[in-house]
């Protein structure tokens, strides 16, 4: 998918075109949907916002009754702390989600589609309206694309920047101009989503990857990689590494690898040593090192879904969306986790009351630690609340806050009970006595 992505003008359809683009679309047209699901299913293709679910299987579960307009929406809303591949693919590259929209469109049947973009991107609005009228122009979009019969019309709807948003059913519902609530479920989206119709939502990177599949077919395409884990994947990569950025990789390569050699990320920033890394965005457990390159059983480690979550989460996390945030030995794993909570606490839709309240006390809660004014029994108490939201929600926001904090206490509990132990170092070492001493003035025990 970034093959050509440092090319002068590539944002441009012109540049686009030259160098093979809308490729797809041509070979997409001269055969039929069902030809095109099947050669999805073929790659193995698995959802590249987060979930991993297979992409060709939920295109299969598409309802199709007469009379009935279906719709795709691609899910751009990138909100995930840790995560920005998906911007750097409508930046740099904008036609190729454009010509996967397209291709994906068909093969589902749909004459409306729809990229639902997070609020605070909307500079990158600009951009695909543009590379859209572009595609337009040039009759790939419209009525009659291509003399081939079939009408597409693609529009971009920005979000309020809510991080819930990111979820299908809520996505949906904000698109249609409601509070971006998650739906119970079932129906699915599949059945009865946006409108009450049929609908389709797959990330950003997943309908890219749409474009390669059709070029050189789902076979070829799943002899990348290893195993169930197929295909080439966008990784976010930041903190404290030599060369932050966005990699695509082959998942065939070693978390190790990635980390330390210079073709990816380069290894820990000023000769540091490696603490932990939380492997798929803010929401999986984090890893300490001595499980982030080997498994439990002593297995390398690999970039795919299942090494990555080898173990389960006692030993384990998630390949997720992919937003690799590598911590060294000086960071605080305390003020990390409760900045996480924060976030979580502040992007609840409130709907849920488990998720609700529960995202509010752990942030008290971490906060009080991280101030000086913890005890023993706050860990504990932590633990006990989390326990309680994790699957007791209509969507996995819940999950999403409980799992930095599980995993949090499970690798790092001694972290936690030197922050209880010796609370003057940590606001020493963390922001210095001044603002220790201010924060005692305001914060009570």
């Amino acid at each position: 998918m970034l093959a050509n992505d440092r090319i002068p003008g590539i944002e441009t359809y012109d540049v686009y075109r030259k160098h093979g683009g809308y490729a797809s679309v041509e070979k997409a047209l001269k055969m039929t949907p069902d030809e095109i699901v099947q050669e999805v299913q073929k790659s193995g293709l698995r959802g590249r916002g987060g979930a991993g679910f297979p992409t060709g299987m939920k295109w299969s579960f598409l309802a199709k009754p007469e009379g009935i307009p279906r719709y795709l929406v691609c899910n751009a809303d990138e909100s995930e702390p840790g995560t920005f591949k998906d911007r750097y693919l409508m930046e740099k590259i904008p036609h190729l989600l454009i010509e996967g929209m397209i291709a994906s469109s068909y093969a589902l049947g749909a004459n409306t589609s729809y990229i639902y973009i997070r609020g605070e991107y909307m500079w990158i609005v600009g951009i695909l309206e543009k590379a859209i009228a572009e595609a337009k122009a040039a009759g790939f979009l419209g009525k009659n694309i291509l003399n081939s019969g079939y009408n597409l019309e693609l529009y971009v709807n920005p979000g309020g920047g809510a991080y819930i948003c990111g979820e299908e059913t809520a996505l949906l519902e904000s698109l249609e101009g409601k509070r971006g609530n998650p739906r119970m479920k079932p129906p699915f989206p599949a059945v009865k989503g946006l409108w009450q119709s049929p609908t389709v939502v797959n990330n950003v990177e997943t309908i890219a990857a749409v474009v390669p599949i059709i070029n050189m077919t789902g076979d070829e395409y799943a002899k990348l990689g290893i195993g169930k884990s197929t295909g080439t994947k966008l990784i976010s990569a930041s903190g404290n590494i030599n060369k932050p950025g966005v990699y695509e990789i082959e998942m065939n390569i070693s978390v190790e690898e990635f980390v330390m050699s210079d073709e990816y990320c380069g290894g820990i920033k000023r000769g540091k040593r490696l603490k932990a890394c939380v492997p798929g965005g803010s929401s999986v457990p984090i890893l300490p090192a001595n499980l982030l390159f080997k498994t439990a059983k002593g297995e390398q480690r690999m970039m795919t879904y299942e090494s990555l979550s080898d173990g389960g989460f006692a030993t384990g996390s998630m390949l997720g969306s992919g937003g690799f945030i590598v911590y060294d030995e000086d960071q605080c794993i305390v003020r990390n986790t409760w900045n996480f909570s924060r976030f979580y606490h502040h992007e609840s839709c409130g709907q849920c009351s488990p998720c609700r309240e529960g995202t509010g006390w752990m942030e008290k809660i971490l906060h009080r630690i991280e101030y000086g004014h913890g005890t023993a029994q706050d860990i504990d108490l932590l633990w006990d609340i989390q326990r309680k939201i994790e699957g007791n929600t209509i969507c996995p926001l819940g999950d999403a806050a409980a799992w930095p904090v599980a995993a949090a206490i499970r690798h790092f509990r001694d972290e936690f009970e030197w922050h209880i132990k010796n609370p003057k170092e940590c606001m020493e070492r963390n922001y210095g006595l001044a603002k220790y001493a201010d924060e005692r003035e305001i914060i009570p025990a």
